[in-house]
């Protein structure tokens, strides 16, 4: 047997082992193509003059993948106690990441806005891309035409 073989084989014989705790775990929740791809449709359509939409998809009660539809930028932000991390579903823009965010002020619980990203690294988005914003990072989303992205808030550990 190779040495590559055997960590395999331990990880195996544990969950063989821990049958029963894991049989009691709750199924995973989903979200298949065609119901992302319907709630996209269904946001544009009601989003009329708005410039932002969220839908939730699944959720464990903690941690929540929602899909984000942007039709114009938003204020800059920073998520102090999370990370954020997304995949973009459909469109494009511009990220901004890092930098200093100007006239910061905590919004809202969990939320610190600002005027702009001074010093900030810009990335282009399309389709496909994934994104992870570390915890206190300053970002902000250019958008061309639009931008729908999937995406999570990880909360750090304390």
């Amino acid at each position: 047997m190779t040495m590559l073989r055997l960590p395999w084989l331990i990880f195996a014989a544990s969950l063989l082992a821990a049958g029963p705790a894991i049989a009691q775990t709750a199924p995973a929740q989903m979200a298949s193509a065609a119901e992302i791809r319907a709630k996209v449709a269904a946001m544009a359509a009601r989003m009329g003059k708005s410039s932002f939409a969220y839908e939730p998809l699944v959720s464990d009660g903690r941690t929540v993948a929602a899909l984000e539809y942007w039709k114009a930028p938003g204020k800059p932000a920073v998520h102090p106690d999370e990370a954020e991390y997304a995949i973009v579903i459909e469109g494009a823009g511009t990220l901004v990441s890092g930098g200093t965010m100007a006239d910061a002020k905590e919004t809202r619980s969990g939320l610190v806005e600002g005027s702009r990203i001074d010093g900030g690294t810009t990335r282009r988005l399309a389709t496909g891309d994934v994104i992870l914003v570390p915890a206190g990072v300053p970002h902000w989303f250019g958008i061309d035409g639009k931008l729908v992205l999937l995406g999570m808030k990880l909360p750090t550990a304390r």
